[in-house]
C-alpha cells in the first residue's frame, strides 16, 4: 500500500466511501423496510376492502362526522386517497419515518458493526450524510407508495371523479390531482422534523427502539400540548401546531398563510435536529 505525504493511501477518497446506492439496496434488504413500505401498498387495499362491509344501520353513535367522510371517500379515487391519507397522517406516516430515520445508525451500533464501518475508513460526517439521505428517501417513497396506491385502487374501484371535501367546493379531478400532490409535498415537509428528531436519538443511543419510540413518543406530546389552550401563542413553537394546516390546501380559495408557517417551523426543528446529530456524532466515542 502507498502512503501519501498526508498519511493517506494512494488512491483513497473519502468521497467515494460508501456510496448511496450500494447504501440504498443494503437498506432495501432489510426486513423492517420491505415490511414497512408493504403495508404502505396494503393500507389503502385494506381500507377498499373495509369499505365493502356496509351494514347499511343507522346505529352510528354519533360518528356522524366521520361517517361523512367515509361516505365521500367512496365518491371517487381522488377522495379515497385524500381519506387514505386523512387517517394515515396523524400517526401512521410519524411512525414509518420514525422507524427509517431512528432505526438507521442505532441498529448499527447495535450489530457492533459501526465501528467497523468507520474503520474502513468511512468519515463520520459522509457517514451520516449517506444514511439520513437514504432514509429521507425511503421515507418519501413509503408516502408515495401510501398515495399511489390508494390513488390507483380508488380509481379502479371508484372512478375517476371530482374532489370534494369538507372544507372546499368540488375540485375538477386535474385540479384536485394537484392539491392532492401539494398536501403530500406539506407531509413530507412537516415530517422532516419526526425525522431530524429520530435521527438525533438514533445517534445518541445504541437502542433502535429507544430512538423511534422516543421520537414517536415526543411527536404525541407536542401533538397533546397543542390541544391546551391555555398555552397560548406558545403553541405556536410546537413542532406539531402546523401539522394539519395541510387543509388548508384543499379550500376555496386555497389557505396558504398557515402551510408557509409550517414549512418554516418544520425546516427550522429539523435542521436544529441535524445539526445536533452532527456535532454529537463527530464528537463522541464509538465503540460498538
Amino acid at each position: 500500500m502507498v502512503v501519501t505525504d498526508a498519511g493517506e493511501a494512494r488512491g483513497y477518497r473519502p468521497s467515494a466511501t460508501m456510496p448511496f446506492a450500494a447504501e440504498f439496496r443494503r437498506q432495501a434488504s432489510r426486513r423492517r423496510t420491505q415490511l414497512a413500505l408493504g403495508f404502505m401498498v396494503l393500507l389503502p387495499l385494506i381500507i377498499l376492502i373495509a369499505f365493502q362491509f356496509d351494514s347499511g344501520g343507522d346505529d352510528d353513535n354519533g360518528r356522524n362526522e366521520f361517517a361523512s367522510l367515509v361516505e365521500l371517500a367512496t365518491s371517487g379515487g381522488l377522495n379515497f386517497t385524500l381519506f387514505s391519507i386523512f387517517v394515515s397522517a396523524s400517526f401512521l406516516l410519524v411512525v414509518v419515518v420514525a422507524l427509517f430515520c431512528g432505526d438507521t445508525v442505532a441498529s448499527e451500533a447495535s450489530w457492533g458493526s459501526l465501528r467497523y464501518l468507520l474503520a474502513i475508513p468511512v468519515p463520520r460526517a459522509r457517514l451520516l450524510t449517506v444514511k439520513l439521505v437514504v432514509a429521507l428517501a425511503y421515507s418519501g417513497l413509503a408516502l408515495l407508495l401510501l398515495a399511489g396506491t390508494a390513488l390507483l385502487a380508488g380509481t379502479l374501484r371508484y372512478g375517476w371523479s371530482p374532489l370534494r371535501s369538507t372544507v372546499a367546493a368540488e375540485l375538477e379531478p386535474t385540479e384536485g390531482l394537484l392539491r392532492l400532490l401539494a398536501v403530500l409535498g406539506y407531509l413530507a415537509v412537516v415530517l422532516l422534523v419526526v425525522a431530524g428528531l429520530a435521527f438525533l436519538l438514533s445517534v445518541t443511543t445504541d437502542a433502535a427502539l429507544g430512538a423511534v419510540g422516543g421520537a414517536v413518543l415526543l411527536w404525541i406530546l407536542s401533538s397533546i400540548l397543542d390541544q391546551i389552550t391555555a398555552l397560548g401563542a406558545l403553541r405556536d413553537f410546537l413542532p406539531t401546531h402546523f401539522s394539519t394546516a395541510w387543509l388548508g390546501l384543499l379550500s376555496t380559495p386555497v389557505q396558504t398563510d398557515d402551510v408557509v408557517r409550517g414549512c418554516i417551523s418544520a425546516i427550522s426543528y429539523a435542521t436544529l435536529f441535524w445539526g445536533l446529530a452532527f456535532w454529537r456524532f463527530t464528537r463522541k466515542d464509538i465503540t460498538s
